[in-house]
């Protein structure tokens, strides 16, 4: 076909027809299962060098398509290389990406309805599932009942922790002064808490002398005696507490701030109470972890990732509050373009006045046919198995007198460290990270430079830490 006016084809002329996607997708969903097959084959690290990547790909635009003939060659050739491998069984390092293959199909399928589920009207259905999927995890991590959709407060699926944080320190700064301008309001977290609540703080307005970094006790977590004398010492001089950030398993070791004791300091001032659980809170689908929702029940908010150990991929993160009033009230902001009779009687979820931008993508569908696949059966053996992996390694390093174990693992993050001093223990994280057999990260802990093992990824077993622990022991 042509344009009729100028002579140039259509852009129907460009499109990729059903029949060339059939043909197309099934090549890549064998690439995938292929590369899956084969992922332990790969450099866990990857070996490129800076610019290895971008000198093999064209310095212009192709003019003309071509058809994708080469794609899986250049998948093969150029970008599988230049990843690091987070689907490996001997990914160790951050927390996981531990993306099943349940997960990728929903990812697919998400992309192929191409929705945007901004309001209710714009898709019933990306909505809804998205209430009931929460709800499930309400029911599966044994959660607050005032996080279920039909209750006061209620959940939505964002991208990240960061931007739960974000979105959880706006709703804060509502419930405290609606929309004036309020200088005096103060945050508090501790020393061991995610960036992201530096970088929150900063995006919703704040300068950085308004929040409080509390230290932490023996354990690494927040000292709860700290925090309460901070928060004293502000309300003296005229300041208001706002935002109180605890974290439940810390990036650094998986530590726990003490919820009940920093819930009733927040109760006390009047102050938000946000529980950054991204990592750990997947674990409460197993009854006996529950631990982790210790003091949940006297929360405003919390958030927890499946895309870190709850065998979704990235991005799905999960942001409950108790009371979904200032959430909407902060963030509901209702253009005539955007009114619709639905949303105007109040018998729907828009979740555009859930979270920081408009649009919004059908993340609910992939943790969806995760849980359908697996059932509550299924992540239950996922994260025992993993924690019993993590027990087998602090059996190891504890038995090894060259080595000291920094921390509790009553979660399957390991941190420990040589004997002989940082320079040991970094030489022999660098040589198992260059071997691109394993990787693992580091963190400092009171100063002291320290080897972090986190385990969670989908195939990990205790053989793949047992084939570390020897070649950590060479190294020793």
């Amino acid at each position: 076909m042509t344009d009729s006016v100028a002579g140039l084809p259509s852009a129907s002329a460009f499109h990729m027809s059903t029949d060339e996607f059939r043909r197309m997708g099934h090549d890549l969903i064998d690439f995938i299962a292929d590369y899956r097959d084969s992922v332990e084959e790969y450099p866990v690290l990857s070996q490129v060098q800076p610019r290895d990547v971008l000198d093999q790909l064209p310095v212009t635009p192709p003019e003309h398509g071509d058809g994708l003939a080469t794609l899986i060659d250049d998948l093969n050739n150029v970008i599988v290389p230049g990843l690091s491998q987070w689907q490996s069984p001997n990914f160790h390092a951050y927390y996981s990406a531990n993306a099943s293959l349940p997960s990728v199909l929903g990812e697919l399928v998400t992309a192929g309805f191409g929705v945007n589920g901004m309001l209710w009207a714009t898709s019933p259905a990306a909505t809804e599932l998205e209430m009931r999927v929460l709800d499930w995890l309400v029911e599966l991590c044994a959660l607050p009942q005032t996080f279920a959709s039909d209750g006061p407060g209620g959940g939505v699926i964002l991208d990240s922790a960061s931007s739960s944080l974000l979105t959880a320190a706006v709703a804060a700064r509502h419930r405290m002064v609606g929309h004036e301008r309020a200088p005096d309001l103060v945050a508090y977290t501790s020393d061991q808490a995610h960036s992201s609540v530096v970088k929150g703080l900063r995006v919703a307005g704040f300068a950085d002398d308004q929040l409080r970094v509390i230290q932490h006790d023996d354990d690494y977590a927040m000292s709860a005696d700290a925090l309460a004398l901070a928060m004293q010492t502000d309300v003296d001089a005229g300041r208001v507490p706002f935002f109180v950030v605890a974290t439940v398993g810390t990036t650094s070791s998986a530590a726990f701030d003490p919820v009940s004791e920093v819930a009733a300091l927040c109760e006390q001032h009047g102050a938000w109470l946000h529980v950054d659980a991204a990592y750990a809170g997947s674990a409460a689908v197993v009854p006996e972890l529950r631990f982790v929702n210790r003091g949940l029940d006297r929360a405003d908010s919390y958030c927890f990732n499946p895309h870190k150990w709850l065998l979704t991929n990235v991005d799905c993160s999960l942001l409950y509050v108790a009371d979904r009033a200032p959430l909407n009230n902060a963030l509901s902001i209702v253009p005539d373009y955007l009114q619709n009779d639905r949303s105007a009687d109040d018998d729907v979820i828009d979740y555009r006045d859930w979270q920081i931008p408009l649009g919004r993508r059908f993340r609910a569908l992939k943790l969806w046919m995760v849980i359908r696949w697996y059932g509550a059966e299924g992540l239950r053996t996922h994260i025992r198995d993993h924690v019993a992996v993590g027990r087998r390694l602090s059996a190891l390093v504890d038995a090894d007198p060259r080595f000291e174990r920094l921390t509790p693992t009553s979660l399957p993050v390991v941190c420990f460290a040589h004997i002989d001093g940082d320079a040991r223990s970094r030489t022999i994280l660098n040589a198992i990270n260059a071997s691109g057999r394993h990787h693992i990260s580091h963190t400092v802990l009171d100063g002291r430079y320290t080897i972090r093992v986190a385990i969670g990824s989908v195939h990990t077993t205790v053989q793949h830490i047992e084939a570390l622990w020897a070649d950590i022991e060479a190294l020793a």
